[in-house]
């Protein structure tokens, strides 16, 4: 069964257009070649894809999309059919913890897999997590890579604590952090979870970046409405929710702000290339 759809492709443009602009490195490491065909696991609305599907319309290549976000797909889809690439890149509406079970793409395949800024929503199930890494590498060839980008340790600290701090005070803080939606592992998780526990990765390349990054349009309450949403929903009540929401937001225009203007986020990104075995 399809759950609520927590993503608005105009909310996300607003307060987060800047995730896929600041993808160059990753994009980078996956290195698409013309005759390439891509996995991109957690394509969000498609700019990357559009990006992507332009060298692999050179060739023979490529590139199936999948995200749990109706919304997301549909964007997706709207916009590689804007610059005529709806036969290079596909889409398909399905939560990566579900790769493993869809035959039809494990049937290794692949020559890349791709994922920019999804994982610390995906991985956040600690059930589902090796599932997820047992997905990717059944769709891929052998010797084919996985190249992602996602929230690593120690990302959006400042965030995270006025969220647990607000909300825990109203909820209990077991409570709050059940609600956190995101996972941010380190570099000795990753080559674990990915050598070890799965099986049939070598992690070739990973590092850890402390990348602040400057809020978008939205400003600091149109990030906290749209990617703490999930924090919120266990308070009850609506007035109640509200005022948390504007707690929250209070507190982080006063420890993000710059002193120039604006605010900037504590970004730390965890990027990582595995070649499958």
């Amino acid at each position: 069964m399809q759950g609520k759809d927590y993503w608005s492709t105009e909310a996300y443009q607003n307060a987060a257009s800047f995730v896929p602009k600041l993808a160059t490195k990753i994009v980078q490491w996956l290195d698409p070649q013309k005759d390439d065909i891509i996995l991109d696991v957690g394509c969000g609305d498609g700019v990357l894809d559009v990006e992507i599907g332009q060298i692999l319309s050179k060739g023979n290549g490529t590139l199936h999309g999948i995200d749990s976000s109706p919304a997301m797909i549909a964007a997706a889809q709207k916009s590689v059919a804007s610059v005529g690439l709806e036969n290079t890149c596909t889409f398909q509406l399905l939560d990566a913890t579900d790769l493993v079970n869809t035959a039809s793409l494990q049937t290794g395949s692949f020559t890349k897999a791709f994922s920019n800024a999804a994982l610390h929503w995906i991985l956040r199930p600690p059930t589902t997590r090796a599932a997820v890494f047992h997905g990717v590498r059944n769709a891929l060839c052998p010797g084919a890579t996985f190249a992602f980008e996602m929230g690593g340790f120690g990302n959006v600290s400042e965030i995270r604590a006025a969220l647990l701090s607000a909300v825990g005070r109203r909820v209990g803080l077991a409570r709050a952090e059940e609600a956190d939606p995101w996972f941010f592992p380190d570099e000795e998780w990753v080559r674990y979870m990915m050598e070890e526990t799965v099986g049939g990765w070598k992690v070739e390349r990973v590092e850890r970046e402390w990348r602040p990054t400057r809020a978008d349009q939205g400003g600091v309450e149109g990030w906290v409405r749209l990617m703490a949403s999930k924090f919120f929903e266990v308070i009850e009540d609506e007035r109640e929710r509200e005022e948390c929401v504007r707690e929250v937001v209070d507190v982080l225009e006063v420890v993000c702000r710059q002193p120039e203007g604006g605010w900037v986020f504590g970004y730390v990104r965890l990027r990582v290339l595995a070649r499958k075995i």
